[in-house]
């Protein structure tokens, strides 16, 4: 869920001295065995790390990162589950990681090996998706919704029905996933984002399919240059990333619409059957730093779930009520929940639909 304007991959990301830099401070140039710890192989977010934090892992630790990103939790999955590419870790949101785990897709953690977790918000571990964390350490979170430029917008948006104003026709940016976007229409139907009713769901594609000619796009990353530029006036993104538009275009704003919206959580797990499992632990444990989380935070503007983290933080960041929320605006989110297979097929047979209803 994420800050990449485009696919980041780093191939054995190492310190230019690597040879001479080993897992111990004891190894040298004349001693490269020390610093051959082997490679982890890492598929996240586009950009959704601080890049020097890949460096200072490696030079702590010896083990050199290979690095790919996605755009997207199905996109995500379709790579592991079809493709059969292989991956030491991998940041999927909630749900997803839900469903990988009832499809037994997914590792049990060795907590010994990532003491770290320790410095988890309590109120972050044995969540719904993973209820007695075997499989899962939480990376980032935050909250979705949505992102408008004051000098196109007149109002002051409350609402998901600003996304279906054809006053902004054209201007109107759109999620280019099932998941999120079926689940915004789903909200300002007055529905659960979780709902299996298929009359619901298949409304809320209708809905859509009447908003097509009010899209400008359907994006993914693509909306920062869309809304930085100001080339578009409303989308739906995530708070962290409205930070990062904020910085380029001072004209943006966010609201979180009064039907409600999705609170998420993404989180490190390891894929069945990973080359290295155990350097896939050693970084997950260094993610978990102080050091890495409040570099990765202040770079990405995430929500950490980093207690020491957020001690660190600049009180005005760690004190903004949406970086992180109080009961009051948690009471209003909703996160998404695994579907049932049934459900998921009706997703990809309504997403198909959508996409090839005519303007």
């Amino acid at each position: 869920m994420k800050k990449s304007l485009a696919l980041l991959s780093v191939a054995a990301l190492t310190l230019g001295a690597l040879s001479g830099c080993g897992g111990t401070q004891s190894g040298t140039a004349d001693d490269p065995g020390a610093a051959d710890k082997g490679v982890v192989n890492v598929y996240n977010w586009g950009v959704y790390i601080d890049e020097s934090v890949l460096e200072d892992f490696t030079a702590e630790t010896g083990i050199k990162v290979v690095y790919d990103t996605f755009e997207s939790n199905e996109a995500m999955y379709g790579v592991l589950k079809n493709e059969g590419a292989s991956y030491d870790v991998v940041i999927p949101s909630d749900y997803m990681i839900s469903r990988m785990i009832e499809e037994d897709m997914l590792e049990p953690l060795n907590f010994d090996n990532i003491p770290n977790f320790e410095d988890v918000d309590p109120a972050l571990k044995n969540p719904d998706y993973d209820p007695e964390n075997l499989y899962s350490v939480p990376y980032m979170w935050g909250l979705l919704g949505i992102i408008y430029n004051t000098s196109m917008v007149e109002e002051t948006p409350t609402s998901w029905d600003i996304m279906f104003d054809e006053n902004y026709s054209g201007q109107i940016l759109m999620f280019n996933n099932s998941r999120d976007a079926i689940g915004i229409a789903l909200k300002q139907l007055g529905y659960s984002y979780n709902t299996t009713d298929e009359n619901q769901i298949k409304e809320a594609v209708d809905l859509l399919i009447q908003q097509k000619p009010l899209v400008q796009s359907y994006v993914m990353d693509d909306i920062f240059e869309k809304m930085q530029s100001g080339s578009a006036a409303i989308g739906a993104y995530y708070y962290g990333d409205f930070l990062t538009m904020q910085e380029v275009n001072p004209d943006l704003a966010f609201c979180l619409p009064e039907e409600g919206t999705n609170l998420y959580v993404d989180a490190m797990c390891i894929p069945k059957n990973a080359e290295n499992k155990e350097n896939a632990e050693i970084f997950i444990n260094y993610m978990c730093s102080t050091q890495a989380g409040l570099k990765n935070c202040e770079e990405i503007w995430y929500s950490s779930p980093l207690l020491s983290v957020r001690e660190e933080l600049d009180p005005e960041v760690s004190g903004d009520p949406y970086a992180y929320p109080d009961e009051s605006i948690l009471a209003q989110c909703e996160s998404f929940k695994n579907l049932p297979a049934d459900t998921l097929a009706l997703y990809d047979s309504e997403w198909t639909r959508l996409m090839l209803a005519s303007n």
